[in-house]
């Protein structure tokens, strides 16, 4: 590519596409933007960033640029706007490969060290553990993080001095109409981490079987001399790296990793494990969040420092000074009743099982209220089974309406009626047949809301909104005490 000095990015406000336009424009490169005038988790941050944008999508937006990036949604390849950049031959990318691009220097002229993290789940806690880790140890990383504020790090996106690029690395499709290269396989890394392989967009995949596929194609691209970082509990992680016969690195808490994990122990939202190999290596660590699956996030942290051979004690500072990620077990504050709000980005069965028992533990001596809201008519069909026994750490489960995707139409054979009755079939576990949690369906989210502030939950409860979708915007429209009252660490 020529010398970039201008970007237009086509949907701009997703949580892949922000950190591109801040790193791009810390840069030094100009930046335009268009989306639609929902109201994003990252509306604030392209506000902070100056960068203003364009709402809707229309040919006049696009002006004299060097390059256009775009999103997968909103018409994707085939958006208005992109077809005006082709028409005046200005070169367009998608956010995948763009992300390729930015790694491999082709943007900037200036090549990366590349640390690609994926996986179903963990993908942006753990990248932005390592980013952390990185920044603490003085080696300036770059990185483009899925989320719009990293409270250890600041922005999703960045640009630094050092060597290091952290970035994301998603199995999703490149353009789930017109391309269904997964996203990830742009990317060519010299460190990949692998935090777990589950089934997930059953949309772009029929089974997990092609999500193994994608996985083992994005393993052989490792470049030479890399090194793999992978969660060796997981069999489908183990049957992916299986073959690869470069250095690989695998942790979990079955004694056949490389590096084991135990003695978790949480105390006051704040988390201490042991990491040990067999030959010699034995540490406490200290983390500032909870949860066993942050535990398993920051071991992969961990690794990533000590495999560029970062000291023990800025790889202990590191992984405590990472205090959470924007929509990730995020503390939103206290209810004037009473209760604790929070708010989290969970949307599959896996993912929600791991952060409601992470709760359970933070918590055992609260009533948790968990208010979800089903991603997609594709992934809840899907998994339908899974998501009724995914919520026994809650005491009670309010189910929304779903929330469909812009790319599916509705399918009237699934609905989340129907998994709130099956959840609350999952629950009975009294032998005297009480249901252990109750289950509430409430459609719309103003039902919710009025459903919470008439509940007056008092400071024995914990509320947490989760959801990939908007579910969050409801969280302002809760009655809470001033933030100076509420605390930045709940107890």
């Amino acid at each position: 590519m020529k010398k970039i000095k201008s970007i237009h990015f086509v949907g701009i406000k997703g949580a892949g596409m922000t950190p591109l336009a801040i790193m791009a424009k810390e840069a030094g490169i100009r930046i335009t933007g268009s989306d639609i005038g929902d109201v994003f988790i990252t509306d604030e941050i392209l506000k902070k960033r100056h960068i203003s944008v364009f709402q809707g999508f229309n040919p006049s937006h696009v002006g004299d640029v060097d390059l256009v990036i775009t999103t997968g949604a909103h018409g994707g390849l085939k958006n208005l706007e992109v077809k005006e950049a082709e028409t005046k031959g200005i070169p367009v990318v998608t956010q995948g490969e763009a992300v390729g691009l930015f790694m491999d220097g082709k943007i900037f002229g200036r090549k990366f060290v590349g640390i690609s993290v994926c996986g179903t789940n963990g993908k942006t806690t753990t990248s932005a553990m390592v980013a952390t880790i990185l920044k603490n140890a003085n080696l300036g990383p770059s990185y483009l993080i899925g989320t719009s504020f990293v409270e250890s790090l600041g922005f999703g996106g960045h640009i630094g001095k050092g060597k290091y690029l952290v970035a994301e690395a998603d199995e999703y499709a490149t353009d789930p109409t017109f391309d269904k290269t997964p996203k990830f396989l742009w990317q060519n890394p010299k460190i990949l981490v692998i935090t777990n392989i589950d089934f997930d967009h059953p949309d772009i995949y029929p089974s997990i079987k092609t999500v193994k596929e994608a996985f083992k194609k994005f393993v052989s691209k490792l470049s030479q001399g890399g090194s793999i970082v992978a969660f060796g509990d997981g069999p489908n992680v183990r049957e992916v790296v299986n073959d690869f016969e470069g250095h690989k690195i695998t942790y979990g808490m079955d004694e056949r990793n490389d590096y084991v994990v135990s003695d978790i122990k949480t105390e006051n939202t704040k988390t201490k494990f042991r990491l040990k190999n067999n030959k010699g290596f034995d540490c406490l660590f200290k983390l500032s969040i909870f949860g066993e699956q942050n535990v398993l996030n920051a071991t992969a942290a961990i690794l990533v420092g000590k495999y560029i051979e970062l000291s023990l004690d800025k790889l202990k500072r590191g992984i405590f000074l990472y205090t959470g990620s924007k929509r990730r077990s995020e503390f939103i504050g206290k209810l004037s009743s009473g209760a604790l709000v929070f708010d989290d980005y969970a949307h599959n069965p896996t993912k929600v099982s791991a952060t409601l028992k992470a709760f359970r533990a933070a918590y055992p001596k609260k009533r948790i209220v968990c208010i979800f809201q089903p991603h997609t008519y594709s992934r809840t069909k899907s998994l339908f089974e899974q998501f009724s026994s995914s919520f026994k750490d809650a005491d009670t489960v309010i189910i929304t309406d779903i929330y469909a995707s812009l790319r599916e139409k509705k399918d009237s054979s699934v609905s989340s009626k129907r998994l709130a009755d099956a959840i609350r079939f999952s629950s009975r576990r009294s032998p005297f047949g009480h249901l252990r949690c109750a289950v509430v369906f409430l459609a719309k989210l103003q039902d919710v809301v009025e459903y919470i502030n008439s509940k007056r939950y008092g400071d024995d409860t914990i509320i947490i909104t989760m959801g990939a979708g908007d579910i969050y915007k409801i969280n302002s429209k809760f009655e809470y005490l001033p933030a100076r009252q509420a605390g930045r660490n709940p107890k």
